[in-house]
């Protein structure tokens, strides 16, 4: 074996084609909802920024234009491929740990 051969690293598989359609706010909500989160926790898992509210509870103002019917904002398809994935909704793939070596 030569120097080169000994450190050459094995293949990558091939990369994963996913469907990343653009949601529209009724079809986040339902998938929000489905996975059993409200708005603050859903915004959470994916990192969006968190707001005390009115009533003192934490709010993202972000994932209500995002659930919104009339705002303009949606969320972006690979975000919410990555949210079916997190909350185990995705209709062709679930996230597992990697084994460990």
């Amino acid at each position: 074996m030569t120097p080169d051969t000994a450190t050459t690293p094995a293949p990558l598989p091939a990369p994963i084609t996913l469907t990343m359609p653009i949601p529209t706010g009724e079809q986040l909500k339902a998938a929000r909802v489905a996975a059993g989160l409200n708005q603050a926790q859903a915004a959470e898992l994916m990192g969006y920024s968190l707001q005390t509210g009115s009533r003192g509870g934490l709010q993202s103002r972000t994932w209500q234009a995002l659930e919104s019917p009339t705002d303009e904002r949606c969320m972006q398809g690979p975000m919410f491929a990555m949210f079916l994935l997190l909350t185990g909704q995705h209709p062709a793939y679930t996230l597992v740990p990697k084994a460990q070596d």
